[in-house]
């Protein structure tokens, strides 16, 4: 389980109300997020949740490892096809990932296993991109964590604990002193998600068109947290208020606008 560092931390009040306009906007996209597509991907994640056992051994022994040398690999392939290709915006990611999914559909266990990875680039790509579109810098080391916290929500697919918003701090919080530290902490949590998604797309009943359903969502997904994620760090940069205090704030935002929306 991740935990969240220095729960004994005193956070400073919030008394700007700017900020707390600011804060609930980033609160009503999160919640948002985990709306976008959850029902298709309920349908699918449950019916992964047996096929995963019909994937070779190997596969399932290896999906830590496996995710572990993705995420290292996309840092660089990512940070390559910014420099190719320039910021072309939320919809040609979603697109190129979707494409992807498909082709991965298409060919079966073999394609999954091989756009597994091509897909964790293009999230990663995604990410990089809000990054910019928040004023930050792509190549820090800063972003590339935050980049990995974000993947530390897991995914649409992985088990719904979005009601336990004491996860939103642990998530947003990951800790760890280099980036090959955080990737240790983050593959565990993603495998799961990433091996739901690997037994959907090899599945002959799913295929291409699953395949790309997944990737789109999985998309839109991490453009919205990271969109949260790097809202609260531009935040903290232009008013200085720490980014525990922030979190918070967030948490306790998204709590009272989830009970609103409740039916009574």
């Amino acid at each position: 389980m991740i935990m969240a560092t220095n729960p004994q931390l005193v956070l400073p009040p919030i008394n700007d109300p700017s900020v707390h306009v600011q804060i609930d906007r980033l609160a009503r996209r999160y919640l948002d997020a985990g709306g976008l597509g959850m029902e298709l991907m309920s349908v699918v994640g449950n019916s992964a949740e047996g096929l995963i056992e019909k994937l070779p051994g190997f596969v399932r022994s290896r999906m830590d490892r496996i995710t572990r040398t993705a995420l290292n690999r996309a840092f660089a392939a990512a940070t390559s096809s910014r420099r190719m290709v320039r910021d072309r915006g939320d919809w040609f990611n979603r697109m190129a990932s979707t494409v992807s999914g498909a082709a991965g559909g298409v060919g079966g266990f073999a394609g999954a296993m091989i756009e597994l990875p091509f897909t964790i680039t293009l999230l990663l790509r995604a990410m990089l991109d809000i990054a910019v579109e928040h004023g930050l810098d792509p190549d820090s080391e800063e972003v590339r964590m935050e980049c990995l916290r974000i993947f530390a929500a897991a995914g649409p697919m992985a088990e719904d604990d979005s009601t336990d918003l004491g996860l939103l701090a642990a998530r947003m919080s990951v800790t760890g002193q280099t980036v090959q530290g955080l990737i240790s902490k983050v593959a565990p949590r993603l495998s799961v998600s990433m091996g739901q998604k690997l037994a959907a797309q090899a599945a002959p009943l799913f295929g291409a068109v699953v395949g790309a359903s997944i990737n789109y969502t999985f998309t839109r997904y991490y453009q919205e947290l990271a969109r949260v994620h790097f809202g609260i760090m531009r935040l903290s940069q232009e008013t200085g208020i720490p980014k525990e205090a922030l979190v918070e704030a967030l948490r306790l935002s998204i709590e009272r606008l989830d009970h609103r929306k409740r039916p009574r």
